[in-house]
């Protein structure tokens, strides 16, 4: 069983894994195709924060995102692999940040083509922040360690 379980860990991560070695790979001075991409979605979320909350985002060089990104995949899914819950958590934390910045379908109209892949990427990152809540609260509701129970001794008289 405990085979079966790494093997879906390693399965699980590797998107992460993946999408982090693909990053590093295209990153060069300016934070490659990542930071370009990111860019025109990155103001839109600081837009729209700044309207709804009154908060002002810092000014941050989008080579520094990316590369926070790729750290935080490939730290994290190195601990998830495994079995550490951390791993499971900076994982987590990663696609609560990128995802509603990402996959910003909510930009669009429903009619658009835009809006139905952006939502179907977004619903699919949802996954992966549901799948990493339920190893957290499997990893939670174990116990630490299960002490075996020594077999009363008989009393001679």
């Amino acid at each position: 069983m405990a085979f079966v379980s790494f093997v879906g860990r390693v399965l699980f991560v590797s998107v992460f894994v993946l999408s982090a070695y693909q990053e590093f790979n295209d990153f060069g001075v300016d934070g490659g195709p990542a930071a370009k991409s990111l860019g025109p979605k990155f103001n839109v979320f600081s837009k729209h924060v700044s309207t709804n909350t009154g908060l002002q985002v810092p000014d941050i060089e989008l080579k520094y995102l990316v590369a926070a990104a790729i750290a935080m995949k490939g730290i994290g899914s190195l601990l998830f692999i495994f079995g550490s819950s951390l791993g499971a958590y900076i994982l987590l934390l990663h696609q609560a940040i990128a995802t509603p910045i990402l996959y910003d379908f909510y930009n669009y109209d429903v009619d658009k083509k835009e809006f139905t892949h952006l939502f179907l990427k977004f619903t699919q990152s949802l996954a992966l922040f549901g799948a990493l809540l339920y190893f957290i609260g499997m990893k939670n509701s174990m116990p630490r360690r299960l002490l075996k129970k020594k077999a009363p001794k008989t009393k001679t008289v």
